[in-house]
């Protein structure tokens, strides 16, 4: 309790007791989740890609802890030009994703905005991808352009593809099949911003004689930058580690395998867990480098 003065009076003033005591205990359930989730999981791989394998019983999955850091030196040297392809796959999905789900989401949050039941139906149909599985999606179009599929006939037929070409196991597949399945998570958030976007600005905009371009890049892009970058984080992270798309078994092949591949293939088939990991920890730092500077860059606050 504090005292204050008022018309020469001492008056008693109430304040919040135990505030910041409340808070702590507020956030404890939640810092135990991410302990137990996050941190828990992320040292236990740091230890495991520390490994060294037991050469006195040659059990094959059989690891000793140690501090063993040539297991870095060996998946990078023996897997980077993998890294790096998985890096240009996933960053050209993204750039795909970002030209085909602004103009999308402008429709959707701008030019949809006096008719909302129209609104609401293009936004269920960009939803609607969710309510499928994503491996039947992915094998979806595995089928639809096979080599005895109705694509490949009519490509054929117009002389854009030779008679012996194919279009599944190439890394046009790969990055298309990453585009389609992960547009939803950069059009969704684009379309939350832009839809927030206060249309009385494009009109002053006009008022002061700025033609539709000029706004558009002056006014609505710097507005729904916020929307921009949350969509290609999402985007760009999940699609680094993707394994779905450029598996042999879906649309990709031995040639055009990502680091979600290997990290699968070394851990379930050959039992080399400690190269599992340490892939995983590169991954994750490699991913947390360009994510930063991104940031950076864009100077997006209002995600913070």
């Amino acid at each position: 309790m504090a005292f204050g003065s008022f018309g020469g009076d001492v008056v008693a003033v109430e304040q919040p007791r135990r505030s910041s005591r409340a808070a702590l205990w507020l956030l404890l359930p939640g810092v135990v989740y991410l302990a137990a989730t996050y941190l828990a999981p992320l040292v236990s791989l740091v230890i495991t890609s520390l490994k060294t394998p037991d050469l006195v019983n040659f059990d094959i999955g059989r690891y000793l802890y140690a501090f063993d850091v040539q297991n870095y030196v060996h998946v990078f040297t023996q897997y980077g030009a993998i890294i790096a392809r998985s890096f240009g796959y996933s960053a050209m999905a993204t750039v795909f994703a970002l030209l085909i789900s602004y103009p999308l989401a402008y429709f959707i949050g701008v030019t949809l905005r006096k008719y909302p039941l129209w609104q609401a139906l293009a936004l269920i149909l960009v939803i609607a991808p969710f309510f499928m599985s994503f491996l039947l999606r992915t094998l979806a179009w595995k089928a639809i352009f096979a080599d005895e599929g109705p694509v490949i006939h009519f490509l054929q037929s117009l002389s854009i593809l030779g008679p012996n070409a194919h279009l599944n196991g190439t890394p046009t597949m790969v990055i298309f099949g990453l585009t389609y399945n992960y547009i939803p998570f950069m059009a969704l958030p684009i379309y939350t911003s832009l839809e927030r976007l206060d249309l009385r600005l494009l009109e002053a905009g006009s008022d002061l004689y700025a033609n539709p371009i000029s706004t558009f890049f002056r006014v609505t892009v710097p507005l729904s930058l916020p929307g921009v970058v949350s969509g290609t984080l999402l985007v760009f992270i999940p699609a680094t580690g993707d394994y779905i798309n450029a598996s042999p078994q879906f649309l990709g092949s031995t040639q055009t395998a990502m680091v979600g591949n290997v990290i699968s293939d070394t851990y379930f088939n050959l039992l080399d867990y400690p190269s599992s990991a340490a892939l995983s920890i590169i991954l994750m730092v490699l991913i947390l480098i360009p994510v930063s500077v991104y940031l950076a860059l864009t100077k997006t606050e209002d995600l913070l």
